[in-house]
């Protein structure tokens, strides 16, 4: 598979089109070391990521990617940015945390690593309409299927669980666990199916990428994110109703206003069936056990908290991580919940500034459904993403694909379509 434009290359000069494949093939390899899906190959199957100096340095190049894809079209980023004050607000409140930071070195430096992600996640919502950045996360996500299947069926021992594991045999693919392939698998399949939409010439290909997605979760056995697929596929179909015309969207609407109240009663009600759907008791495997001790932590310091990613790698013996472990009997590694996560790194400004750019971008999403085609792709991700922010810390985290795409996908929403009309270029519209 090439890596190019959707658009036809005869349509432009030969200098323009090797730079925007230049500039395609340079945004796939930086959203592919967003990926993490080189660090267990790197650290090994029992290795720790986090303390290996190695792998923090190997981000650097996307850093330096993000920087250059920028200079390439500063303006169109700027513009991009001046759209969402309420995302750079959020990132300036966590350089401010440095002050009341427990390690405000540790905050520091992985505030400029927050900064440097989000800059990638705006030049690739400034650089390219949605039939290309979709492309973009396609073709990273394809190569991450592809090493998956290898790592499972070839080197067993790096691509499957081990035999002494909690869940032997279940697959893993390039991550350290089974959850986190059937996680980036559920992105993946989201992301595909809304690129096959928008590039109809590619529609086979990415169908294809797709069920080879469907095939990673299953092989995880993870019943968190086989849910979360059938979730997003649901989005998926909604939103492909509501293209269809005015009253299949008014239909469809109330179809899926009924069908969430009747999940959410049913939450309610029938919580025991709900749990054992998703393969967990009732404490969430213990989650609910680290969120008692993170609020009696927060409650402590609500309205400053405890500084931007200062917590989980403090290894002192006698800061907030130590009673947590004490309270908890679990080393956890963050808070298991993005609001907790958020509320205990910056207080309550921090919390209202993220509860903010959800809703917002929640917003725009919705709207994006019925006038614009990045719905294809913002509204099933942003119901994925709210849902995984209930049970791990994915917000606005350093170094991480969730906030990449999260950030672009926010940045993309806030800023209108170059190409007039574009919600009348929708593929699949009548």
């Amino acid at each position: 598979m090439t890596a190019t434009s959707p658009y036809p290359a005869e349509d432009r000069p030969a200098d323009q089109t090797w730079s925007r494949r230049l500039g395609f093939v340079t945004a796939v390899v930086m959203v592919l070391t967003f990926t993490q899906f080189w660090q267990m190959p790197l650290v090994g199957p029992n290795g720790d990521p986090d303390a290996s100096n190695l792998i923090r340095s190997l981000f650097f190049p996307a850093y330096a990617m993000a920087v250059a894809l920028f200079a390439a079209r500063p303006w169109s980023a700027l513009t991009t940015a001046v759209r969402s004050p309420l995302i750079w607000l959020l990132i300036g409140l966590v350089f401010a945390s440095t002050a009341w930071s427990i390690d405000p070195s540790t905050t520091e430096r992985r505030a400029i690593a927050l900064l440097f992600t989000t800059l990638a996640a705006l030049v690739l919502a400034s650089r390219f309409e949605w039939p290309d950045l979709l492309e973009v996360l396609a073709t990273a996500f394809a190569v991450v299927t592809v090493c998956s299947y290898l790592l499972g069926l070839l080197v067993p021992s790096y691509g499957r669980m081990a035999a002494g594991s909690e869940f032997p045999g279940a697959w893993r693919g390039v991550y350290i666990e089974k959850n986190g392939l059937g996680d980036s698998m559920t992105m993946a399949f989201i992301t595909l199916c809304a690129t096959a939409v928008l590039n109809p010439r590619r529609r086979r290909l990415w169908i294809g990428f797709a069920a080879a997605a469907i095939g990673l979760v299953l092989l995880s056995t993870s019943k968190t994110s086989l849910v979360t697929l059938v979730i997003g596929s649901a989005c998926l179909s909604f939103v492909w109703l509501v293209k269809r015309g005015p009253a299949f969207a008014i239909a469809a609407t109330f179809v899926a206003v009924t069908g969430l109240l009747a999940l959410g009663l049913g939450i309610v009600f029938a919580s025991d069936a709900f749990f054992a759907l998703l393969g967990k008791d009732a404490t969430l495997t213990g989650r609910t056990v680290i969120w008692s001790s993170v609020l009696r932590l927060i409650h402590e310091r609500p309205w400053t908290g405890y500084g931007y990613a200062a917590i989980w790698t403090d290894e002192s013996g006698w800061g907030p991580l130590a009673w947590i472990v004490k309270w908890s009997h679990f080393r956890a590694h963050h808070a298991h919940n993005s609001w907790l996560e958020t509320w205990l790194a910056l207080g309550y400004p921090g919390l209202v500034l993220w509860a903010a750019v959800v809703i917002l971008t929640w917003g725009l999403a919705v709207f994006a459904v019925y006038r614009r085609p990045g719905g294809y792709f913002a509204l099933p991700f942003l119901v994925f993403y709210s849902l995984t922010m209930l049970t791990e810390s994915v917000a606005f985290i350093y170094n991480d694909l969730y906030w990449v795409i999260f950030a672009a996908m926010a940045f993309k929403l806030a800023a209108p379509d170059r190409r007039e009309g574009a919600e009348d270029d929708d593929p699949v519209r009548p």
